[in-house]
């Protein structure tokens, strides 16, 4: 596997955490095409925030061999990203629509 796919895979990642919180939640759902934007945007800004400790992709792939559980930890934090960028999206849309 290599950074690349990794990358993809956590922002994947981040798309079902969203979709999926969008769709058990419909209170904080903007529709597939929003909820996906959001589980990108979301999971990328937290494994960029939290990836200096030490699960972004290229530690995950250190000397070429491959850190199965630093990568279960990506994807967790790629979720959750997604997940928390959807209820933050919401709040921010909650407090700028509010008369």
């Amino acid at each position: 596997m290599t950074g690349t796919l990794i990358s993809l895979i956590s922002i994947f990642i981040g798309i079902i955490g969203a979709n999926l919180f969008g769709f058990f939640k419909k209170k904080y759902s903007f529709g597939f095409t929003g909820n996906t934007l959001i589980g990108v945007f979301g999971s990328i800004l937290f494994i960029k925030l939290f990836g200096k400790l030490g699960f972004d992709p290229w530690s995950i792939m250190q000397n070429q061999s491959f850190n199965l559980l630093l990568f279960i930890v990506n994807c967790i934090v790629s979720f959750l990203g997604g997940v928390l960028g959807l209820f933050f999206a919401k709040m921010i849309y909650n407090k700028l629509n509010n008369n």
